[in-house]
């Protein structure tokens, strides 16, 4: 069983190689744009990771908080950010349920694959953590600011499918309890090689997948992404 939370405090640089391969043709950034743009905006962001969002959300918003409780990811996203001269940008480590920022100064609040992990990490308490995380995100808004939350739909399968149960619960929580819609986005990856794609996804979705991609010689791995939004009144 792949160990998330070693991976996250421990292999930042490996985890930033492979995501940085994903969604190659763009579609994640198109539908986030549609559904909310973010021109002009103060945005939140917990679970940030090495940046992806960060990173996209830069050029574009007034002020990005950016939140993660694993430095060493921190680290690699506050280097790119510095980088690409984006001052504006702000990475502290923070847990979701306690963010050192303001009530009612956000406009938006992003949940980049952060909050599914609790599914796995606390398996008789997500629920709990989740609605957590959740109040917190209200708390920060501002009145008529929105929540956007991302998570996997499934890697190397042919349709949409939440890997496990409890992240299936979870997606069904957010929609018939908490009222999000949700947006199906393919975000594949696109390797140079199979033995490159092989060789970047082994640590994270484990053997069966990689020798898989190396025995059928490919180099596009399917991905399926959930996006979820919502307007706080």
């Amino acid at each position: 069983m792949t160990d998330f939370h070693h991976i996250y405090a421990e292999e930042a640089a490996a985890y930033d190689a492979m995501v940085a391969c994903e969604d190659y043709q763009g579609n994640l950034w198109t539908t986030l744009h549609a559904l909310c743009p973010l021109d002009g905006l103060n945005v939140v962001e917990m679970g940030a990771g090495t940046g992806r969002i960060t990173l996209y959300a830069a050029p574009l918003v007034d002020r990005i908080m950016a939140f993660d409780l694993s430095p060493k990811m921190l680290a690699i996203a506050q280097e790119k950010l510095r980088a690409g001269g984006f001052d504006h940008a702000l990475t502290m480590v923070a847990d979701n349920a306690a963010l050192p920022v303001k009530a009612r100064t956000a406009d938006v609040v992003i949940a980049g694959w952060s909050l599914g992990h609790s599914c796995g990490w606390f398996p008789g308490e997500w629920r709990d953590v989740v609605g957590a995380a959740l109040s917190e995100m209200e708390r920060v808004l501002k009145p008529g600011g929105s929540v956007i939350i991302i998570e996997t739909l499934g890697t190397g399968t042919s349709a949409p499918q939440p890997p496990t149960e409890n992240l299936a619960a979870f997606y069904r929580l957010l929609e018939s309890v908490y009222g999000f819609r949700r947006s199906v986005v393919p975000t594949d990856y696109r390797f140079e090689s199979p033995e490159a794609a092989a060789e970047r996804t082994r640590f994270f979705f484990g053997s069966e997948l990689a020798d898989r991609l190396l025995k059928d010689k490919r180099t596009i791995l399917p991905e399926w992404t959930g996006v979820w939004h919502k307007q706080i009144p």
